[in-house]
């Protein structure tokens, strides 16, 4: 089907359509209110502090299990580095290098369950990997680390791999360097959006009974009893509406990433070990000045180093570099000198592409949290990406490291802690749950069969197959509930932009379904419209303003106070420095 040639959506949202969509009542506001009363009112088995993947996860868990559970999060879900990672879930083929077969077998495992849990947000990504000469990885080494990955998938991957000569590597990726090729392998893992990933857990999370919150920092530990040392909640205060809250709970999760050492000092509860932070940088470049037709996986020329070309829509996303943090994770930004890298290595095996820094749509870099393998290390070669669970005598768990991969089996670890704590110490958590229903459940949208139909459909609906295509693979089964809005309003079935497949009816959707709350929560993380557009969408962002500030009930200051504050944190986020 031919797409159709679709208007931007105009300068200011036809009145209308805004003051009708406020006239329902603001229901966002009254959902987010009711959840802010049961905060202060109620008294919980556990709170987690950290709305990322790892802490939606376990709120996800957690709830599925029957205990009654509190997500906080200080900005909004996946803000940080869940929003910023390759959005790849998958084995971890350059682990097996280093020896972390259990860690590959995990992996391997927790993506074949992600694949049937989310077929909408998880998809097969099948990858080519060219193999030249004097490479570091040779022919033989490739495939026969390819049969061991296969293995440690017990040979229940999407496809196996296959091994390609020469000609076949080109047959499948024709614009690769043909000087020094010696031939490759095909191999597959799979894409995700790891911003609606992380999302769609935070909502399983509230729609199994959780009180989810986001915009909501907490600045404290709570202890009852002077005498007390045990955490019995934490102190918070919402950003929204500037109110404080004192959530009380049996078990605080410290699930915050990068943040958890700060996190644990907040509470009065420091780590008992050391919590590295490993900055990883990546591009996205238009993918017809590279050509590729799927995912490539290359090593770098300059230190051999694997790296991965990944599709995504219009762009190719390229990366990743890595490096011990010098900055917190709220001022991490890609280096030139990380840029340049990423340029240099794609087009040392993709001649044709001849690409600069002007070439790039955007950059970003977050911060993996690493526990430390020993004491006073400060290199991110020498932490694991395996994860840690630790218990403060006070009660705080804290949880660090993982993937994203492997956060539902990192959450059903974090549970099963608190409770052989609870048996411990016999407290009123140690009664039985259910820590494997998660494997059964599918997230948000994950009840498809098939994902083929879901698209067709959508398509068929919407008349244009591109947004067909990025309603039915961002919401799955329930992509109707974001098409209802345009049904309802033709307006708002307009595309945001020209050439991306995002259309209005998905910020009233963001925000009154979503829990967006402000401009960077829906174009950052509902949208990926920031990371596709060279202005960052700062142009959308002040579009759709006012049609947001209807359904939050901003004032005019107030609308101009946050796009004021989205264009700093676009700054924030994707200022390539100099150094």
């Amino acid at each position: 089907m031919q797409e159709r040639s679709s208007l931007p959506m105009p300068e200011v949202p036809p009145s209308t359509t805004a003051e009708r969509l406020a006239a329902r009542g603001p229901i966002a506001v009254a959902a987010r209110e009711a959840s802010l009363r049961e905060l202060a009112d109620d008294a919980f088995d556990v709170v987690i502090i950290g709305g990322g993947i790892t802490g939606a996860g376990v709120a996800r868990e957690a709830a599925l299990a029957g205990l009654r559970t509190a997500l906080l999060e200080r900005d909004d879900f996946a803000s940080g580095t869940s929003s910023r990672s390759s959005r790849l879930v998958h084995g971890g083929v350059r682990y097996l290098e280093h020896g972390h077969f259990s860690l590959v077998f995990e992996s391997s495992r927790e993506r074949r369950l992600l694949l049937t849990l989310a077929p909408h947000l998880v998809r097969p990504l099948a990858f080519t990997w060219p193999v030249y000469k004097e490479a570091r990885i040779p022919l033989w080494k490739l495939r026969a680390g390819l049969t061991l990955y296969d293995a440690l998938a017990l040979f229940r991957n999407v496809k196996g791999h296959r091994a390609l000569n020469k000609t076949d590597v080109l047959a499948l990726e024709p614009a690769l360097d043909t000087e020094g090729l010696v031939g490759g392998a095909r191999y597959w893992d799979a894409a995700t959006d790891d911003a609606r990933l992380t999302l769609a857990s935070a909502i399983a999370a509230r729609e199994a009974g959780a009180v989810v919150v986001n915009h909501m920092s907490v600045v404290g530990g709570v202890r009852t009893g002077a005498a007390s040392t045990r955490l019995t909640g934490v102190a918070a205060v919402d950003a929204v509406t500037g109110a404080s809250f004192t959530v009380r709970a049996r078990v605080v999760v410290n699930a915050t990433g990068p943040w958890s050492d700060a996190t644990a000092a907040l509470t009065g509860a420091p780590l008992s070990h050391q919590v590295l932070g490993s900055a990883g940088a990546h591009i996205a470049v238009p993918r017809h000045r590279l050509g590729n037709n799927d995912a490539v996986t290359l090593l770098s020329p300059h230190d051999g180093r694997v790296l991965f070309v990944l599709p995504a829509g219009a762009h190719a996303i390229i990366g990743t570099t890595e490096r011990t943090a010098r900055h917190g994770p709220d001022d991490i930004r890609p280096t030139e000198q990380e840029v340049t890298y990423l340029l240099h290595a794609v087009n040392a095996r993709f001649p044709n592409a001849r690409l600069t820094l002007d070439d790039v749509v955007s950059a970003w870099s977050g911060i993996r949290p690493l526990a430390a393998l020993r004491a006073g290390s400060h290199s991110a070669h020498s932490a694991s990406r395996e994860h840690a669970i630790s218990h403060n005598a006070d009660g705080l768990v804290s949880v660090t490291g993982g993937k994203l991969t492997t956060y539902r089996a990192m959450a059903a670890d974090v549970l099963a802690h608190v409770q052989r704590e609870e048996v411990k110490s016999g407290g009123p958590m140690a009664r039985s749950v259910n820590t494997r229903s998660s494997e059964r459940t599918p997230l948000p949208g994950g009840d498809i069969l098939l994902r083929d139909a879901v698209v067709h459909e959508a398509t068929a609906t919407v008349h244009d197959a591109a947004v067909g295509e990025r309603l039915a693979l961002a919401y799955g089964s329930r992509w109707r509930n974001v098409w209802s809005y345009a049904q309802r309003d033709a307006s708002l079935g307009h595309r945001l932009v020209n050439d991306l497949p995002y259309i209005t009816a998905e910020v009233a959707h963001a925000v009154e379904r979503e829990m967006a709350c402000t401009l960077s929560d829906v174009l950052m993380r509902r949208m990926h419209i920031a990371f596709e557009t060279r202005d960052h969408g700062r142009g959308v962002a002040r579009r759709i303003a006012p049609l947001v500030g209807a359904l939050l009930g901003w004032t005019a200051v107030e609308r101009e106070r946050q796009i004021v504050a989205y264009d700093l944190e676009m700054l924030r986020v994707f200022t390539i420095e100099k150094v």
